[in-house]
């Protein structure tokens, strides 16, 4: 799929990417090696979209909505459980069976999510912002994940400034360990 337009074209098409991946996971035999490169692949897009999402979307959510910060604080909840739920599956070996609960999990969570943004943010941000606007923070999105982790931290922060100051860091760190492990590649 490709990546351009304003922010919600954007983070539906990531949203889309997330439910292929899904199908993709449940597609292989429950135990199957290539089940963990799936996740592992999914974590990094969940991760890097989360990322963006927290550094541009829910402070224009904040600055241009209103009940913003309400609706921010709900969102920032709801990844700081799939991150959780992101860095307990990481360790484990497909064939573990606490790996086939938690992604399990992890699809019912993460599907509720994309949906709410879909039907009640994404309307709410488009009503209250000019198309400009939403063009501007398309490019912020596209430009955050480039530098974004690709590995889930719990305990990193979630708001600015910190997460615009330590994220790019800790996303070039992430993709040197990728690198050398080759995670993430087909």
């Amino acid at each position: 799929m490709g990546h351009s337009g304003n922010v919600i074209a954007e983070l539906t098409t990531d949203h889309r990417e997330v439910d292929e991946l899904f199908e993709k996971i449940e597609a292989q035999p429950v135990g199957d090696k290539r089940r963990r490169k799936l996740v592992d692949e999914l974590t990094i897009e969940l991760v890097r979209h989360s990322v963006a999402e927290e550094q541009h979307l829910y402070p224009a959510v904040r600055e241009h909505v209103a009940g913003g910060d309400e609706i921010a604080d709900r969102e920032l909840s709801e990844h700081a459980t799939v991150e959780q739920l992101l860095k307990e599956v990481e360790g484990l070996d497909a064939g573990d069976p606490q790996f086939n609960h938690l992604v399990a999990k992890l699809k019912v969570d993460v599907s509720k999510h994309l949906r709410d943004e879909e039907n009640q943010l994404f309307p709410l941000l488009a009503a209250a912002c000019t198309p400009e606007a939403l063009d501007e923070l398309g490019d912020k999105i596209r430009t955050a994940k480039k530098t974004a982790p690709t590995r889930p931290h719990p305990s990193a922060p979630d708001t600015p400034p910190g997460n615009k100051l330590l994220t790019p860091g800790m996303g070039l760190v992430d993709r040197a360990r990728d690198l050398v492990s080759g995670r993430g590649k087909g």
